[in-house]
């Protein structure tokens, strides 16, 4: 078990730490919960961030973070480019010096990366635990955890184990929100009367989605207010096919991720599948029901009283994931009716 005890001393005291975690939207998300934990147990603590200069929007508003470094490794790798990769690297090293770099991500670019920087240690997962075991050879210290627990979990504990902060269960299900957004935005869709419930159509890859036709069936079938949100051209076809089968669901126009930010933490409710938006309710505890299928609920959504999960009856391997599996289709409408009656009890 983990515990967060406020006179608790680390036996070395690291004063300024960088954090690598690149992408994506929802994995940075789970990440972003330990900066809390370090704040807590010591507020004078510098943490910088390592991400893609495409997820900077999400951390930059952050009060614990110090500062927030950038890079364009997918740039790089899109373009096929080694001048550009080079080029990131190189520049990594002038971020500056830190007591410690600790590699949330488990890839071996972004171990790379950490090694790159300027610090005295590196921490990241062991061959066994990270999802490129390769990456562990970058680091001067490695951790042992599965890689099949669930992610906030491994996240913590990485952070439990280079900084030495004991940190309870307790303390995740009580965390403060943590995404921020420049301001409130007005949303003349929201209703003042019924429930908002805010519907997450698109996601990574198809098999992750849930079909259009049983989104519209749960809008049939809740008294509510539904409003859809889109990212791409995909998402938005998915989004207006929903409208075609239930016309009472609201489109959103394509938000911005501050917009975003703003939104879902004024619905009541955010139902969708595996992806960053979703995981987005459960930061800001807001209610929320995600959709599993060829990917592990247990491992990718941290269960609360108020974030709950449906998942389809698929045996889903993490290490290795069948973007064929196409089991939440399987998943029962009146069973998200359910779990959505059940989170109205509360």
């Amino acid at each position: 078990m983990w515990r967060l005890e406020s006179e608790c001393r680390c036996k070395i005291v690291f004063m300024k730490i960088a954090i690598v975690k690149l992408s994506a939207l929802g994995d940075i998300i789970h990440a972003m919960v330990v900066l809390q934990f370090i704040k807590k147990y010591n507020k004078d603590i510098k943490i910088d961030w390592i991400v893609e200069e495409s997820y900077e929007e999400l951390l930059e508003l952050h009060p614990d973070i110090n500062k927030v470094n950038v890079v364009n490794i997918k740039k790089a790798k899109k373009k096929r480019s080694l001048y550009l990769l080079l080029n990131e690297l190189r520049r990594v090293r002038k971020f500056g010096s830190y007591d410690l770099v600790i590699d949330l991500q488990g890839l071996i670019k972004s171990a790379l990366i950490a090694r790159m920087i300027s610090s005295n240690k590196t921490f990241g997962f062991d061959k066994y635990s990270a999802r490129e075991s390769l990456a562990a050879n970058f680091y001067n210290q490695t951790f042992n955890v599965d890689y099949d627990k669930n992610i906030v979990e491994r996240n913590i504990a990485l952070i439990s184990f280079a900084l030495e902060i004991p940190i309870i269960e307790e303390n995740i299900q009580k965390k403060i929100p943590f995404l921020f957004s420049n301001r409130t935005y007005f949303f003349k869709t929201l209703s003042t009367f019924k429930k908002n419930i805010l519907l997450i159509p698109g996601a990574s890859f198809k098999s992750k989605c849930y079909p259009v036709e049983k989104f519209a069936e749960v809008a049939r079938e809740i008294d509510a207010n539904f409003l859809i949100i889109w990212g791409n051209q995909k998402e938005k076809i998915m989004a207006d096919k929903i409208k075609v089968l239930s016309p009472k669901v609201i489109i959103c126009e394509k938000l911005s991720l501050d917009a975003l930010i703003s939104l879902i933490s004024q619905v009541d409710l955010v139902l969708g599948p595996d992806t960053g938006p979703t995981h987005m309710a459960w930061a800001l505890n807001k209610s929320s029901i995600t959709l599993f299928g060829s990917t592990p609920g247990h491992r990718n959504s941290y269960i609360t009283t108020n974030n709950r999960i449906i998942e389809s009856n698929s045996e889903v391997n993490p290490n290795k994931i069948d973007k064929n599996d196409y089991s939440i289709e399987d998943i029962d409408v009146q069973e998200i009716v359910q779990v959505y009656e059940d989170l109205l009890k509360q």
